[in-house]
């Protein structure tokens, strides 16, 4: 089959996804101003991106890929808290995990927006920024991104308010755990590479000495916390919202992640003997699992 008709099936495919999942998490909603609120969302979020897309394809960069993929996560939760303003006083649950996705959107938008301003592009889209319906899948994918990590905040944005609970504390819990291990393993990653005596060289120091992937563990977790913040508003078929884990775990180590990076660092190091000790000592993902 030729590349570009299944790159086009792969994007219809994932738009109707989206519309599958916001049709299910919204089934056992009453009212009519929050049954519409995953649909309307949806269109937000790929909007941005084919707006965006058009424009940076045009312009043939990627720099504003990473800046997008913020820009649509903040939009995304100030429009839903918006909306749940116009039918109940906001409560306590949404304004926390409104704020935890909104400190983590800007936080990573800007640190990746200003590391390719600085690197002066992105390997990854060497290639596929010169291909009109590869690089629309990315920015589609960019966008099934962006909806599968908000779907269980924004099902319960959509969803009956729940007191305060065990899960809204642990899951905050784990999501500052998360976001501390992000930011950490981002921090000490980025001072290793502007250290001139590192040029060329991998590190393995810090919280990289326990985990090839550390900073992708981080956000992992973070997402797992969100999803258990908003586990008490499920019912029926909202819980297929908790698939959003299961998802971004999927995405970071098979799709745009560890797997990319990992076939990046066997090309550059994989001659190396201390490259090659330090793969079989130290785990790929999780930290103390071989």
């Amino acid at each position: 089959m030729n590349e570009i008709i299944k790159r086009l099936i792969a994007i219809i495919t994932v738009l109707f996804l989206s519309l599958l999942l916001n049709k299910a998490t919204t089934l056992d909603q009453q009212s009519t101003l929050l049954v519409s609120l995953g649909l309307q969302i949806l269109v937000i979020i790929f909007a941005i991106q084919f707006v965006v897309f058009l424009i940076s394809f045009f312009l043939k960069t990627e720099h504003f890929y990473d800046l997008t993929g913020g820009i649509t996560y903040i939009s995304v939760v100030l429009f839903a808290l918006y909306q749940q303003h116009l039918t109940e006083v906001l409560n306590l649950r949404s304004i926390i995990l409104a704020s935890l996705i909104l400190i983590w959107a800007l936080r990573l938008s800007s640190f990746l927006f200003l590391r390719i301003k600085k690197a002066g592009k992105d390997r990854r889209f060497d290639q596929i920024k010169t291909s009109f319906t590869r690089f629309m899948l990315a920015w589609t994918l960019q966008g099934f991104w962006v909806f599968m990590c908000t779907l269980p905040a924004i099902t319960t944005f959509a969803s009956e308010s729940k007191p305060m609970d065990i899960y809204l504390i642990l899951g905050t819990l784990l999501w500052f755990f998360g976001f501390f291990i992000e930011v950490t393993a981002d921090r000490q990653k980025s001072a290793f590479n502007r250290d001139s005596k590192n040029h060329g060289k991998f590190i393995s120091t810090g919280l990289w000495s326990i985990s090839r992937h550390p900073n992708y563990v981080g956000e992992l977790f973070l997402w797992i916390g969100i999803s258990i913040i908003s586990f008490p508003t499920f019912e029926g078929f909202q819980y297929l919202a908790l698939i959003s884990p299961f998802f971004t775990y999927i995405l970071l180590t098979r799709v745009s992640g560890v797997n990319l990076l990992e076939a990046s660092a066997d090309k550059k190091w994989g001659a190396s003997e201390a490259y090659q000790k330090y793969k079989n000592n130290t785990p790929i993902f999780f930290p103390f699992k071989n």
